[in-house]
Order: C-alpha cells, then structure tokens, then sequence
C-alpha cells in the first residue's frame, strides 16, 4: 500500500508540473554530449590510454574507433539526422578535432555518482560537467582574440543555442548489483538523482537552455548481468532477462521521469525533453524477430558460446589464456542480426533500430511533432 501511495504522488507531481504546451525545436548549431559506452565516441580510451581491438568497428569505420560496437551509437545516428558530424571525444586531441559543431564529453564506464578508488571510468558526470566548464571558458578566450580559430571551435551563440544530451546512470545501478541488495540499490536512486540534478542546475546556469534527457536501458537483459546475476532461473523474467535489475531501472525511469518534469517546471525558459529508452529497447528485445533479428540476448563478440556468449575473463577481440588454453573471444559471422555486441552494449543495427523508434516522437516527453523533420535511411 505504501509503495502504491508513493507511485501516486510521482504521478501527481509529473502531471502538476506538465506544461500544457511545448513544442521541440530541431535546428541545432552543435551539440554538447555527457554519459557513459552507450554515447562514449572514444573519451575512455583516448583519457586512459587503453585499447580495444578489432572486431570492434568492424561494420562502419572498418576499425576500433573508441566506440564500445561494430559501429555506429545511437548518437551518430541522431547527429546524422540532425545534419550535424558525428562528435568528437573531448580528451581525444590527436588530430586537432574539429570541434565548431559541438563534443562529446561521454566516457565508458561513468557513473552520474562520483568515482572511487574501484571505478572504471574517473570521468563521473560531475567531472564531465567541470570538463565541459573549461572547454567553454577555454573556446570563449580563444575567440576573444579574434577569429582565426573560428571553423575549429563554438561560437559563443552555440552554447546557448546548442543541443545538451544525456544518457547516463545505468553504471550506478548495474554496479551496484555486485556489492549491495536490490533493496539498497533503489534507496540510493534519490541521492543518484540529486547529483544529475546539480550538473544540470550548473549548465544552465551556465546558459544550456535545450536539454535531450534519455532514461537507462534494460539492465536485466545485458548478458554480462544475466551471466552474474541470473544463474538461478527464478531470477528470470519470461524473456531470460534478470527481474531484479529491470525492476531497479524502471524505479530509476520513473523518479528520472518525475525529475525531468519537475525541471521544465522550474525552468521555465529551457526545453527539456525525455526520452523513454527502456521501453524502445524492451521492445526490440521481446520482438525482435519482427525487426529481423535472430538473437536478441547473446552477444555477438564474446566467448563461451549459446546461450550468452559471454566470459566476464575476456572482452571482445581479445585472445588470453584460459583454463591452460589460447582462445579469442571472436565477433559473429553477421553482426546486424544480433540486438548484443559485446555482452554490455547494443550493435550498431540495434542503435539504428533505437533511433528510429525516438525519431517517431511517441517514446518522448512532451511528444515530439508528427511532422518530424528528419531525413534518415533506416532498415525498419
């Protein structure tokens, strides 16, 4: 009864915060991106001096491109529709980036919380957002001396008018599964949410006004945590996914959702739009022979064989030695017709198949127009 009491009010409060109208505008000079592998361009691997092998990159670059996939993210998918380059990582420098449309200041492995000692990812969102501070103080000194600089950089204009965009939390849920209860875990989303809260009290204040908010994904359903976490069968919903995990992650969506809703609320001139992850990428996985995939949990690059395909011993590319033999945890024959890459992130067909479904406008809050101005090719 409690827990239903408390439902009601999250739903009182995203009602009583809704705008009657809003309308989203598309046309965007740059866009500024914070988050984790899901839209991580290669600020992990250039920050860390890490590498990640072929087949990584293999249906798009033809090579390891810092990105955690085959290919392409959902967020190249969403700058080509938007007509804007694919981002550059912010701690990539080789190469002087052109960065006038915008950076990606996403790292694999980050966590919305501030890192540890045990972290993947140092680059939590707060360090990020701080990331992001200097660049713009930074671009704007440099502009201030005049405008030799000008078809590498923002202009001042871009970071009011540009487009902020954030996928990220699903590090602090699924690695919290590995030291506390399910019951612990949903007790810390508040304070989670409270942080996400002050990066983007800290944007706009710094002068963000269009903000593209995505929810976290279903955890359950990632091999690496079904690996973990779902040995025992009743620990699995229908669709082989762990129940503890997705349940954890729609309590996250929903306070995530009401948080959004009360942020329009209080800001009252910025555009704040969220977008419902969970429930594209739930439906690709319980339909995913409709979309014309033929696995929708096993990992195409991975080791071990059905029905995972995945070894938490080794990543993708890699060859080690296990249990007195060589072995390479190797990519799958076609990569399209997998929803899983690696055991953690989506294949480049999956990303597609999520940005399609966010370009229909019906997974959004407010609703996107019918009338989307997008031109994209897409296989769905």
């Amino acid at each position: 009864m409690a827990l239903m009491i408390w439902y009601l009010q999250i739903f009182a409060y995203i009602y009583l915060f809704s705008p009657l109208v809003e309308t989203v505008d598309f046309s965007y000079p740059a866009a500024f991106n914070f988050g984790d592998s899901n839209s991580d361009t290669g600020d992990l691997i250039a920050g860390l001096g890490i590498r990640i092998e072929a087949p990584n990159g293999q249906a798009y670059f033809r090579q390891p491109s810092g990105r955690f996939c085959d290919g392409r993210l959902t967020v190249d998918f969403l700058m080509d529709a938007m007509n804007l380059p694919f981002l550059n990582a912010y701690l990539d420098s080789v190469g002087a980036p052109i960065l006038q449309k915008g950076c990606n200041f996403a790292a694999a492995g980050s966590t919305i919380l501030p890192a540890t000692a045990s972290s993947i990812s140092p680059f939590s969102f707060g360090i990020q957002v701080a990331q992001f501070l200097h660049f713009k103080d930074r671009v704007l000194q440099l502009l201030s001396k005049g405008k030799k600089l000008i078809k590498y950089i923002p202009t001042k204009e871009f970071f009011v008018q540009g487009l902020y965009m954030f996928d990220i939390g699903q590090n602090d849920l699924a690695g919290a599964f590995y030291s506390k209860t399910e019951d612990q875990v949903l007790a810390s989303i508040p304070t989670i949410l409270l942080e996400f809260e002050t990066g983007i009290k800290d944007l706009y204040d710094q002068g963000a006004r269009r903000f593209w908010i995505h929810n976290t994904g279903p955890l359950g359903c990632l091999p690496q945590n079904i690996a973990q976490f779902g040995k025992d069968p009743s620990k699995l919903d229908d669709l082989g996914c762990v129940s503890s995990h997705n349940r954890a992650a729609k309590l996250f969506n929903l306070q995530f959702h009401a948080l959004s809703t009360k942020l329009r609320g209080q800001y009252t001139d910025a555009n704040i739009t969220y977008v419902d992850i969970f429930s594209i990428k739930y439906s690709l996985i319980s339909n995913s022979s409709k979309y014309g995939f033929e696995q929708p949990i096993m990992a195409c690059c991975g080791y071990g064989g059905p029905p995972l395909n995945y070894d938490s011993r080794i990543s993708c590319g890699q060859t080690k030695s296990l249990n007195g033999s060589s072995v390479t945890a190797k990519g799958c024959n076609n990569s399209s017709k997998y929803v899983n890459w690696d055991g953690t992130h989506y294949t480049e067909a999956a990303n597609q198949y999520v940005l399609s479904q966010i370009l229909t406008g019906k997974y959004s809050d407010p609703p996107l127009s019918q009338k989307m101005p997008f031109l994209i090719n897409l296989k769905f």
